[in-house]
């Protein structure tokens, strides 16, 4: 979800060409899965479009050299990210709800199956580091 709400505002700033906006897990669970339905629908309800082709793919450490800002979701995440980047040098890795002042992780709805809290938390960290990275919302 979090890619797709990220492209969107990048998107509706008309910045799309100056950002490559990509997810990537860290454990092969998921790998070339697509979006998982509910979460498809969550993003529908709320206008965010999404790649129906997209399929799930795992982080690599050339991933960590690609990018310049990583972003976890959650502190397994941020664990998972440095174990396979073999750390974090240049300080990328960084918590969503970071960016909104929130030291916290995003709530998570594989388990609760509440999709839409998910979608809050992503939507405000998301504006958050659109704020960060100075893209003009709305």
């Amino acid at each position: 979800m979090a890619e797709a709400v990220m492209r969107y505002y990048v998107r509706q700033a008309g910045l799309e060409a100056d950002f490559e906006i990509a997810s990537a897990a860290v454990s092969n669970e998921e790998w070339g899965n697509p979006i998982y339905p509910p979460a498809a629908r969550t993003l529908s309800e709320h206008g965010i479009p999404y790649d129906k082709s997209r399929t799930a793919r795992q982080m690599t450490a050339a991933d960590y050299d690609r990018y310049d800002i990583i972003v976890g979701m959650d502190d397994g995440n941020i664990r998972g990210i440095n174990r396979i980047a073999g750390g974090d040098p240049s300080g990328k890795v960084h918590l969503l709800m970071d960016f909104a002042g929130q030291h916290r992780a995003v709530a998570d709805p594989w388990y609760t199956r509440d999709f839409e809290t998910a979608f809050a938390d992503i939507d405000q960290g998301c504006r958050a580091l659109c704020r960060a990275l100075l893209v003009p919302l709305d």
